[in-house]
């Protein structure tokens, strides 16, 4: 029996991931299958986090924002899939947006959630200002050593671990410098350093070639003009966007996935529009496993071998709604839905509004010019 190891990079850019500056990826690219145009479903942590590990999008699994509600009962997690299936569980995260209220310890026998409080003391969990609660969170270096410690003691059984780091969330003040060109990539490389730990654990330990590692990120940043898609912050017109979780652009919605695997190629890019919603059917095709639970995405593996696309890529954000409108960023903020036709075009809905924003990506792949206006 083969193994999984599920890594999540929080807030990591696709465009950063696949620059060439960032080790960790670099390392994962040269064994996986990875896709340039992977999609989000949303741009918070909680409602992307439960796409991928359910298999269903937010309508379906029932987050919709970002401190509302709980994955629906009904609901199978990829972990539990796992447990039934004899493996050993465990998860290591890193920030209130996966903290077990929403549901994500389902299936895992360990759920190590562990953050500090805020300055002030009080419960980050307690809180929707992204800004506010990405102040707390469990760093790389811990992350790395306790999934380490982790799979010292299960590494002789099959298993499954689950690991997710927060670094590049804002307030981007890495503790130590391992590369990157500015302040947001300097994270990135700070918590890619400590997960090649985990990597050179693998090898050291004789795992690699019996685990399987998929690695994604559940959104990227907007980061008001560091690159030149950014439209994020006052000077660029959105002020109600910090970071992500207003807007449904590409530097937020575009998103790292690859893919290491026995059954597939090794540094094979696949340029074809896949989403994270896609990962779940595709891990049981991976593994082997019968499932007949109605799921919202479908097996990459036929995307990748053969000229199948999945022409739409629907994402959505209800942030807007849960935000204090006393606040004057957020006056006239609406929530939003876009679809992604096939990497050509994107429609983007305001709920609420007449307002509808049409791009070609092929020709404006920043999303300045819109087609609509």
């Amino acid at each position: 029996m083969k193994n999984l190891l599920l890594i999540s990079l929080d807030c990591l850019r696709a465009d950063v991931a696949y620059s060439g500056r960032i080790s960790a990826v670099n390392r994962l690219i040269k064994q996986s299958t990875y896709f340039t145009n992977a999609i989000s479903s949303a741009p918070l942590t909680p409602i992307s986090h439960a796409t991928l590990l359910t298999g269903l999008q937010p309508e379906n699994h029932g987050i919709r924002h970002l401190f509302r509600e709980k994955i629906n009962k009904n609901c199978v997690t990829i972990q539990q899939v796992f447990k039934e299936q004899g493996y050993k569980t465990g998860a290591i995260v890193s920030c209130p947006g996966m903290h077990k209220w929403y549901g994500f310890g389902k299936g895992f026998e360990m759920y190590d959630d562990e953050i500090p409080k805020l300055a002030d003391g009080s419960d980050p969990l307690k809180t929707v200002d992204v800004k506010l609660r990405g102040t707390a969170l469990k760093r790389a270096e811990v992350v790395s050593e306790r999934a380490i410690n982790w799979l010292d003691k299960n590494k002789n059984e099959p298993f499954f671990l689950f690991l997710h780091y927060f670094d590049a969330h804002w307030p981007y003040a890495a503790p130590k410098k391992f590369g990157g060109k500015n302040k947001y990539e300097e994270e990135v490389a700070y918590s890619g350093h400590y997960l090649e730990k985990v990597f050179d654990y693998l090898e050291k330990n004789n795992l690699t070639k019996d685990t399987t590692i998929i690695c994604f990120s559940d959104h990227g940043e907007d980061l008001e003009g560091l690159y030149a898609n950014d439209k994020g912050g006052k000077k660029l017109g959105h002020p109600e966007e910090f970071g992500h979780g207003c807007l449904l652009y590409e530097q937020t919605q575009n998103v790292v996935l690859t893919i290491k695997d026995s059954k597939l190629s090794k540094n094979k890019k696949i340029d074809k529009q896949v989403r994270l919603v896609d990962v779940f059917p595709t891990i049981l095709e991976l593994f082997n496993f019968k499932y007949n639970k109605k799921l919202d995405g479908e097996s990459l593996i036929q995307i990748i071998k053969t000229k199948k696309i999945i022409p739409i890529a629907y994402s959505e954000t209800f942030y807007s709604e849960e935000v204090d409108k006393k606040n004057s960023d957020f006056k006239g903020v609406y929530p939003k839905r876009s679809v992604r036709i096939n990497n050509k075009y994107k429609i983007i809905f305001e709920v609420g509004s007449d307002k509808i924003e049409i791009y070609d990506l092929e020709k404006d792949p920043n999303e300045l010019n819109d087609l609509n206006e």
